[in-house]
């Protein structure tokens, strides 16, 4: 966990919710009051974001004492009970939408990925996510893309250099979009994978004839397409399939032989895990 940059989006996250504080508890709550919470599943699924409850819990109130039963990765069911919190209401009333939000937020996106990975048993392939992230999220949400079994992809533009197809077109081809990238890495001193997406094998045999690249992305292919393409690289090139990819369908893609599948829906539009924080 990266501690600076949860204390950060803490932080940001409470600014928003409490602004000059909470109200409703501090006008029907007396100054002083204790109390307890415990935290319950109310959907089966894949836990996430319990370490980063903690660090909302201590950053609301340092005081609190919070007790753990389950710990991120593990299946729970309807009625587990996660952990307890006590101490000041006020701060567990403060803490209790952030954690929540996060928990089913993260709990989501590691059921849905646990579940993509159960498909792939018995191939090599890994599930990959993307940058299709809710903004401001991207680090938690590909935290819990991790703890449901999935690899993270690169984390932003930063982190690696990935020639699309937009790249391609603007930079007027394949063999001068990889040539550049290379003169600007050596320019600019830095060490960075580059990867190339491509669009049908007439791309593919473009970037095979070039080289200089260490992940080949196949985008949008037909199955036929991907178990030429991959039977074409033969394993020169690390392979990513992308491209209109779902759970029904990726063990067929996995089943082409590609080193990776990416997939957006791990993040985007996946359902959160229903849980909830009760008095007791």
């Amino acid at each position: 966990m990266d501690t600076q940059l949860i204390h950060q989006f803490i932080k940001n996250a409470l600014t928003e919710d409490v602004g000059d504080g909470d109200h409703t508890s501090l006008s029907t709550i007396p100054p002083g009051t204790q109390g307890k919470a415990k935290l319950i599943i109310k959907e089966n699924g894949v836990l996430a974001g319990v370490e980063l409850a903690l660090e909302i819990f201590k950053v609301v109130d340092s005081a609190l004492a919070v007790e753990v039963f389950i710990q991120d990765g593990a299946a729970v069911k309807v009625g587990d009970i996660v952990l307890t919190v006590s101490g000041s209401t006020h701060s567990i009333l403060i803490a209790e939408r952030l954690v929540l939000n996060c928990m089913q937020r993260m709990s989501g996106i590691a059921t849905q990925t646990h579940l993509i990975v159960a498909k792939l048993e018995g191939t090599k392939t890994q599930i990959l996510d993307t940058r299709k992230t809710t903004p401001g999220l991207r680090y938690i949400e590909k935290w819990a893309v991790r703890i449901g079994g999935g690899v993270n992809h690169r984390i932003g533009l930063y982190d690696m250099i990935l020639i699309k197809d937009n790249h391609v077109d603007y930079a007027g081809g394949i063999a001068k979009a990889i040539n550049a990238a290379h003169q600007y890495l050596k320019d600019h001193n830095k060490s960075l994978q580059i990867e190339i997406e491509v669009r049908n094998l007439e791309e593919l045999t473009q970037v095979l004839e070039v080289g200089g690249v260490d992940r080949i992305m196949l985008d949008n292919f037909s199955f036929d397409n991907l178990r030429a393409a991959v039977k074409q690289i033969a394993e020169k090139f690390v392979t990513e399939a992308s491209g209109g990819i779902t759970s029904e369908n990726v063990a067929d893609y996995a089943a082409c032989g590609v080193d990776y599948i990416s997939m957006g829906a791990l993040t985007h539009s996946v359902k959160s895990l229903d849980m909830s924080l009760k008095a007791y």
